[in-house]
């Protein structure tokens, strides 16, 4: 169904958990470590269906971390098995990826997104709290083995952190089917700092001048290319050049809350309605009526840490 502005809402991401086994410098508001109540594969799966009932064709499950949750497996099956579900993609920090991966790909799970922000062991380190970066390439190697298709590999740059790694994993979309996809970093802190972290997409282009544009799907990353590229280059520039205006998302919460925008502050509980499937799925429509007009990244700092959200 269309919001407000007549975008096409199409595409749920679906946080399972608020835990999470690293702890990145700019997840923000982040409680890693908490234990906390998890909605049921069986309650994720009434939710996930009353967004389908409104149009809801692609689905991802985030996190938090979404492979810490030893029922990851059966919330794929049972997403799978909805009718109307045409992709269903996970986004993970790859620790624990290889070890999944076969069964997440009989599970019915079809892509795979991986967080990684540099291949340097130690800015790796430095960057997520942990000594393990050998093993989110191991599950890249891992996804690749199964099938999961396609793989694309997330990194957020952060001027005097990363931004000198840039090139490096540049060089995993040259030399692998994989895209690599830069992301501006969005302010989950201190919206001030933020800016003065920032790597643009531009700036990226001019770094690396040998990256062509070349056509691709609709959808928020701009992809590009380079001599003897077996995969591609990302740029996702929602600071730089808001996309707003053509986004089909909308985000539900780990704790059953709705949050139409990643960017905007506004929340709507469902959990009343769970019980109410034709009550539920009206309240889903409503969440995707009150979608707002865009997000308010440029004024300041989202409300929602990343662990809540999962980007």
């Amino acid at each position: 169904m269309k919001d407000r502005f007549g975008r096409e809402i199409t595409y749920l991401r679906v946080s399972v958990t608020r835990r999470c086994n690293l702890n990145c410098v700019y997840c923000g508001k982040a409680d890693c470590e908490k234990k906390e109540t998890e909605l049921a594969p069986a309650v994720i799966e009434r939710l996930v269906r009353a967004f389908v009932a409104c149009g809801i064709r692609k689905v991802r499950i985030t996190g938090g971390e979404p492979l810490v949750r030893a029922d990851v497996c059966e919330i794929i099956a049972r997403l799978r098995a909805i009718d109307g579900v045409e992709t269903l993609a996970l986004t993970t920090n790859g620790v624990l990826l290889a070890q999944s991966a076969a069964a997440l790909k009989q599970a019915g799970l079809d892509s795979v997104n991986i967080s990684l922000d540099s291949t340097d062991g130690s800015t790796y380190r430095h960057l997520t709290g942990a000594d393990v970066l050998e093993r989110v390439l191991a599950g890249i190697e891992a996804a690749q083995t199964v099938g999961l298709f396609p793989i694309k590999v997330n990194a957020v740059l952060m001027k005097g952190v990363n931004s000198d790694g840039a090139g490096a994993l540049i060089d995993l979309a040259k030399t692998r089917s994989i895209d690599v996809r830069f992301i501006e970093l969005m302010p989950f802190s201190d919206a001030g700092e933020t800016a003065s972290l920032l790597v643009t997409g531009a700036e990226l282009l001019r770094r690396f001048p040998f990256l062509t544009p070349i056509e691709s799907e609709a959808g928020t990353a701009k992809y590009y290319t380079g001599p003897g590229f077996l995969g591609r280059v990302g740029l996702i520039n929602p600071i730089t050049e808001k996309f707003c205006a053509d986004c089909s998302r909308i985000r539900l919460l780990a704790d059953g809350r709705v949050k139409p925008c990643l960017g905007d502050e506004t929340v709507y509980d469902l959990t009343p309605y769970l019980d109410d499937a034709p009550a539920l799925q009206r309240e889903a429509a409503r969440c995707i009526l009150q979608k707002p007009a865009g997000h308010q990244f440029e004024s300041r700092a989202a409300a929602h840490g990343l662990n809540e959200t999962g980007g």
